[in-house]
């Protein structure tokens, strides 16, 4: 089998569990090829997320691991036997990976709750402001590519338009609200766009508003998207050139802290939805 050449965001994921469930065994890398009768070249390519690993094999060595969380190991059968080739394949080539990487992660998600301080999240946002954030960066990208990133950020929309909607939560600070990001118009749309899909039963929107108290350690945007079971939740954090994927549990445990803050302090969705009604009002 033909090793891949850029695993996905996904693949690799399955892969660190995988090394996770070995380490915490104490067998090296040549004990558990043993128990499968294979390299241990081989079971270094499966926990680098190079090759796959059969159902057959996985429940193999997840035994020989003593792992008895059975949700969990069915969880990882689930990973390693999914075909999916979502919407997002064909954008491969001509976006940067970490974006499929992205849809990819939203795909799966069993629930996404979403923290923004300068920004209306991705999935709410419409095609004119979205536009608008793509154009402003320097050096400035050719215009396809801008096309490509705001086609692809409105068929990320999927996830909460599509079929089987994902229970969607946003926290969004008032700065990222008043934030003009292109002119007074498209505001007030994204703005009205925001109002409009807050009413989805599966979409909750929640304003942080500026006169908050002893808030200044919780200024943390970010993304939680939930997995099959918790211990597979994935964090998503913005980074200088592409998004960050945080998977262990103690970074988990720490942004799962600071959501739940953020929450706690932001305004009820009746309250949230009176304040953006007012600001579409003032443009």
């Amino acid at each position: 089998m033909a090793l891949r050449r850029e695993p996905t965001a996904r693949q690799v994921r399955l892969a660190v569990e995988l090394r996770r469930l070995r380490d915490a065994a104490g067998l090296t890398a040549r004990e558990a090829a043993a128990l499968l009768g294979v390299s241990s070249a081989q079971i270094s390519q499966i926990e680098a997320g190079l090759t796959g690993v059969s159902e057959k094999r996985l429940r193999r060595l997840a035994a020989n691991y003593a792992c008895t969380d059975e949700a969990f190991v069915d969880a990882l059968v689930a990973m390693a036997t999914d075909r999916t080739r979502g919407w997002w394949e064909e954008y491969r080539g001509l976006l940067p990976t970490p974006f499929l990487d992205l849809s990819e992660l939203e795909h799966h998600a069993t629930f996404l709750s979403e923290v923004q301080f300068l920004y209306i999240p991705g999935p709410l946002q419409t095609e004119n402001y979205a536009r608008a954030i793509f154009s402003d960066r320097i050096p400035q990208l050719p215009s396809e590519d801008i096309e490509l990133r705001v086609r692809h950020r409105m068929q990320r929309k999927v996830i909460l338009e599509g079929p089987a909607p994902t229970p969607y939560e946003a926290v969004i600070h008032e700065a990222a609200l008043r934030l003009r990001v292109s002119d007074r118009a498209a505001s007030r749309a994204q703005l009205a766009h925001l109002l409009e899909v807050s009413e989805a039963d599966h979409v909750t929107v929640r304003v942080l508003p500026f006169d908050l108290d002893n808030f200044g350690g919780s200024w943390t945007a970010m993304m939680l998207a939930g997995g099959a079971v918790p211990k597979l939740d994935t964090a998503v954090r913005d980074a200088p050139h592409a998004a960050a994927f945080v998977d262990s549990e103690a970074q988990l445990g720490v942004l799962r802290t600071l959501l739940h803050r953020v929450r706690d302090v932001s305004l009820d969705p009746n309250r949230s939805r009176d304040v953006i009604q007012k600001l579409a009002n003032e443009l």
